[in-house]
Parts: C-alpha cells; sequence; structure tokens
C-alpha cells in the first residue's frame, strides 16, 4: 500500500476539469444575465426566437436553492451525528416510508394537473414496493452488515470530519450551480429550452456529485482497511497518517480513477438491484424468464468493469479503475464471497435513504416555490431534490465505504474479520455457506429440467 503510484485514468481527470471549470463559467454567466438586471450581458438577443414566458430576476430564485441546500446539509449532518446511536432505526424508516411518500407526491402531482410527474412517482412507488418485497427476506442480515458498517466508521472519528469537509466543498459548488440555476429559471426561454438547459446542468452536478461522493469513499475505505489489516486504530504498527494517505492519494493519483467510475456506477448498480429484484419473483414464466436472464447476464458483464468494490482495490493498491472492478470480480467469484455480496442489499437501503433526504428537500423548496410561481415549482422542487440527494450522500457514502471495506478484506483474508468481530464473523461464514448451498441446489433443479426437457424431446420424436 506505500509504494510509490502512478496516475490512471488520466483522460478522464482532465474530462472532469475541463467540465468543471467550463460549467462554472457557463454558471457564472446565466446567472449573472439575471443578476439585479433583467439581460444583464445582452443574452437575449441569441435566444429571442426562444422566448415564450416573462423574465424574472436570478435573486427571485436563488434563495429556493438555499433553501435546498441547507435542509440537504442539516439531513446530512443530522445522518453523521446520529450515526452511532439512531443509524440502523433511520435505515429502517428510509425503507418502509419511501414507497409511501413517492406516492403521496404522485397523489399532489395529479392534483396540481402535472400528469406526466404524477405517472412518473406513480411508477417509482411501484418499483420500490416491488424491490422492497422482493427481498423483504434479506433486510435481517443487511441491517447486521450496515450495523457493523456503522460501528466500524464510528470508532474512526477522522474518517467523520472528513465527510463534513467535502459536505462543505460540495455546498461551495452548489452555491455556484445554483445561482446558474437559478438564472435558467428566471429567464424568458420557453419550457422545453429551459428544461433542456436544467437537465444538462443536472447531469452535470450528478457527476460533480458522484466524483465527490466517491472520493470520499477512497479515503475511508482506505483508511479502514489499513486500520483492520493492522489490528485496530490503537495499534503500534498502524500508521499515524493513514487517513491523510488515503486522501492524498484520493486527490492526486486516483482521481482520474474516480472521475471515470463515478460516469457509470451508480446507474449500473441500480440497474443490477431491479433486475435481481425482479429475476427472484418471476417464477415459472419461462419466456419473461428468459428475457430478464438476458438483460441479468448483460448487466453481470457490466457490473465486471463498473462496481463500487473498485474503489476500496484502488484505495489500497491505486490501480486503474476497471483493472480495480475486475481484480474485485475475480476476488468475489474465486472465493465465492460473490454469494453474500449479491445477498446483500446495504447499498440498496442507504440509496433509499438518500432518495428519501432529496425528497424532502425537493418538496420543501418545491411548496414554497408553488405559493409564488406555480409555473416554475416543479423545475425547481426536482433540481432541488437533485441537491439534497448529493449532501444526503455524502453522508451515507462514509458507511457504504465501511461494507465494501469489509466485503474485500473478507475475500482477501477472512481471518481479518474474524480478529476484529468474531461473531460477525461466524454469522458471514454461516450466510456464506447458505447462499452457496442454495445456488448449488438451484443449479442441481434446473439440470435436472432441461434433462427431463431433453428426455421428454427424445420420446416425443420416437
Amino acid at each position: 500500500m506505500e509504494q510509490t503510484r502512478r496516475w490512471h485514468d488520466v483522460f478522464w481527470l482532465g474530462t472532469f476539469v475541463i467540465h468543471l471549470v467550463g460549467l462554472g463559467l457557463v454558471l457564472g454567466v446565466l446567472g449573472l444575465n439575471r443578476f439585479k438586471q433583467k439581460n444583464r450581458l445582452d443574452i437575449d438577443k441569441y435566444t429571442y426566437r426562444f422566448m415564450e414566458n416573462e423574465a424574472g430576476l436570478t435573486e427571485d430564485y436563488w434563495p429556493l436553492y438555499a433553501v435546498a441546500g441547507g435542509i440537504g446539509t442539516a439531513l446530512g449532518w443530522s445522518w453523521l451525528l446520529l450515526l452511532g446511536s439512531r443509524a440502523t432505526q433511520m435505515m429502517k424508516v428510509s425503507v418502509h416510508i419511501l414507497t409511501t411518500y413517492l406516492a403521496v407526491i404522485s397523489v399532489l402531482c395529479f392534483w396540481a394537473e402535472q400528469f406526466f410527474w404524477g405517472v412518473a412517482f406513480a411508477i417509482g412507488a411501484t418499483l420500490q414496493f416491488l424491490y422492497v418485497i422482493s427481498v423483504i427476506d434479506r433486510l435481517p442480515f443487511t441491517m447486521l452488515v450496515l450495523q457493523k458498517a456503522v460501528k466500524m466508521v464510528w470508532n474512526l472519528p477522522e474518517v467523520m470530519r472528513v465527510a463534513y469537509a467535502f459536505m462543505l466543498v460540495v455546498l461551495l459548488w452548489m452555491a455556484l450551480w445554483s445561482f446558474g440555476a437559478a438564472g435558467v429559471v428566471a429567464s424568458s426561454i420557453g419550457d422545453g429550452g429551459r428544461w433542456w438547459l436544467l437537465v444538462v446542468l443536472s447531469v452535470s452536478l450528478f457527476w460533480t456529485g458522484a466524483v465527490l461522493c466517491n472520493t470520499v469513499h477512497v479515503i475511508v475505505s482506505g483508511t479502514v482497511v489499513r486500520v483492520t489489516i493492522h489490528g485496530g486504530r490503537e495499534a503500534e504498527s498502524n500508521p499515524a497518517n493513514s487517513l491523510m494517505k488515503s486522501l492524498q492519494y484520493a486527490l492526486t493519483t486516483s482521481f482520474g480513477s474516480i472521475c471515470y467510475g463515478s460516469l457509470f456506477t451508480a446507474a449500473i448498480r441500480t440497474l443490477r438491484w431491479e433486475v435481481r429484484g425482479i429475476r427472484s419473483k418471476i417464477g415459472n414464466n419461462e419466456c419473461l424468464l428468459c428475457c430478464v436472464d438476458f438483460l441479468f447476464h448483460l448487466v453481470e458483464t457490466l457490473v465486471r468493469f463498473f462496481n463500487k468494490y473498485a474503489y476500496v482495490q484502488i484505495a489500497v493498491y491505486g490501480k486503474s479503475f476497471n483493472r480495480s472492478a475486475r481484480d474485485a470480480w475475480e476476488l468475489f467469484q474465486s472465493t465465492g464471497v460473490e454469494a453474500i455480496v449479491a445477498y446483500d442489499c446495504s447499498g440498496a437501503v442507504l440509496l433509499m435513504g438518500t432518495i428519501f433526504g432529496g425528497l424532502i428537500t425537493g418538496t420543501c423548496s418545491g411548496v414554497w416555490a408553488w405559493m409564488k410561481w406555480n409555473d416554475r415549482a416543479f423545475m425547481i422542487g426536482l433540481t432541488s431534490m437533485l441537491m439534497g440527494m448529493v449532501l444526503v450522500g455524502i453522508a451515507m457514502v462514509v458507511v457504504e465505504s465501511a461494507v465494501t471495506s469489509i466485503y474485500i478484506c473478507y475475500a482477501e483474508d477472512p481471518l481479518l474479520i474474524q480478529r476484529w468481530d468474531t461473531e460477525f464473523f461466524n454469522h458471514m461464514s454461516e450466510t456464506l455457506h447458505q447462499r452457496l448451498q442454495h445456488r448449488s441446489s438451484r443449479a442441481r433443479e434446473v439440470l435436472t429440467h432441461n434433462q427431463l426437457d431433453s428426455r421428454i424431446g427424445e420420446l416425443s420424436s420416437i
């Protein structure tokens, strides 16, 4: 871990930096054009063909985004502060209340005659409900893993301070981002043009937020693995500067790999959870099972090259992103640990908490906007929701980093986990044995079924 490291994925590092600088300039121009004076920079002469609405001022809408930033930060900090005492209860609430919250927002959208968003939130509530039903039997093991991950990071207060610091960095970027977004909302461009601009800005914010979250992931997982290997935070062999080493690597040689992985990992991971949930509940519908199996194997191939466990390999060994993802997945498959990694739903539970925090943030800003300008409330509410998700995600990723570190350590050397928590090690080993037996029995069933079909076909031909 202490060897001199090479820079990896430099192209993506350059792309991210250029994107950040270029977008920062665009955001400044968009915000200034409506700040205290309409069309201050005379940009409207280039967009006069698309003018359909009465122009406003940036400062009319910027305070709404300030509220979103404040609420998102408060939720994120509350999560970190309550991590040691109420984390399990908060995660359970996130799992069970999210479906209801999405359904309520769907009803409110229909009431406000926003049928598209009403249908969208109704579909989200349905998918959330079906997913929870499909994995309800996995939640006890998932909650145990999350409890141990919380215990691990709670004993490392320095990583909590890193999360607070990065949340402030996100807030600084969001101050500029929301300034530009408020300028777009205040513009006289038609609804279609404003929505497209906000979509572009939202994709940029998503990538930037994912990069910062995954930077925290690398820092925390690097620190956790070092502490676990050396036998605890107070061990004499544990380097005193392990956090600074992780921070240095994350912001220099490994930053390009973080930028690259942040583009694709979240989307592929979410798709994998949904496909696995649907696949487990299909039953004997062979046509539907065939279609879902095709999609499942496609997603599994993508997961081989884009998975969150790559960030632990990046933190510990300083590899490129694709090599880290491939090595982590091959490690899991060669040791059989992939069976409990697939069984665990901790990432999905943490994502539910992130979405729930974003929904609360978006609802508060959206309701305030509705009271003033109901034609622009959904623009402000949805972009505020994304801001809240990024801020809460910074807090959630601290726990997720510990979860990924636990699985990597268990796959590399199970004795590391046994030395840290013997009872948890026994539970993990028992669950792994059960999952491997379950897979073996399912494989035998499929083989027997195929042999029976083949035999019936032969008899029919005779």
